[in-house]
């Protein structure tokens, strides 16, 4: 299957983008051997900075095999954005709504034109208190095992250090480096020809995060905590606690009529 040609569009969001990119952040980006030379592929990033999509793009692009991003539909209707985003064939994702699946499709259809499609596997920035990958979603998975294509897994750094997660302003000097670095593609052939149930899902996602903890292991030089950060953990532990507190609060207002009443 041959790759996708670059096009103007890409051309031009090069020529806006690179220049600012190459002054800001150095860059340590390694096995781009594992980057196929042709035939369609999915690569999963890790997401640690609003600034990693265009850093992980720019390394990306330099491979000659530009990527497919999976994006909110919002973005597709904004002005000049929305003509980029077009025009250089990313993908809208119509959250909470009957469009929902029609990202993966669109994404399927990729893969087997030849195509790179790239998957930040976590859905949004992650929320691990020292930037370790957090549990992932489906996405990434249901498209692998239906096109059995190569996964090929992506840890970066760096990106973070110029601007942190959810911070407003960047920490220009001194200048950062952009850590990239790319692995084999990850086996997930015993979960081919099988039914695609959430359990399979989920195992086949686990999978694809180890893979791309390892290579961000390898980058910083330390091992990841046992346990994945899991969000939604989390929500449910703060709903908890909520509860818990109401539970206190309604107690204490009843204790206190009580002692009313009796004061009477």
């Amino acid at each position: 299957m041959p790759r996708r040609r670059i096009g103007f569009w890409y051309r031009f969001a090069a020529v806006l983008c690179k220049p600012p990119l190459v002054v800001l952040l150095k860059r340590d980006w390694r096995g781009t051997e594992n980057i196929p030379a042709d035939g369609g592929f999915i690569t999963v990033v890790n997401h640690n900075s609003h600034v990693d999509p265009f850093a992980y793009a720019h390394y990306q692009y330099n491979t000659g095999r530009v990527p497919r991003f999976l994006a909110k539909s919002g973005l597709f209707k904004k002005g000049f954005v929305g003509a980029m985003m077009r025009g250089t064939g990313q993908i809208p994702v119509y959250r909470e709504s009957t469009d929902a699946l029609s990202a993966f499709r669109a994404a399927i259809d990729a893969v087997d034109r030849g195509e790179c499609v790239a998957f930040y596997p976590e859905g949004t920035l992650t929320r691990d208190p020292d930037g370790w990958p957090m549990t992932g979603k489906t996405g990434a998975a249901r498209v692998a095992l239906q096109t059995k294509c190569p996964v090929i897994p992506v840890a970066q750094w760096g990106a973070n250090e110029l601007l942190p997660p959810y911070a407003k302003k960047p920490n220009l000097l001194p200048r950062k480096t952009h850590h990239v670095l790319v692995g084999p593609p990850v086996d997930l052939t015993r979960f081919y020809d099988r039914e695609m149930t959430p359990e399979l899902l989920k195992e086949a996602t686990d999978a694809i995060m180890a893979a791309i903890t390892r290579q961000l292991e390898k980058i910083r030089g330390e091992k990841a905590p046992e346990k994945r950060f899991d969000p939604r953990e989390v929500r449910i532990e703060q709903r908890r606690r909520s509860a818990a507190q109401v539970k206190v609060q309604e107690a204490a207002k009843e204790k206190a009529r009580q002692k009313e009443g009796q004061g009477k």
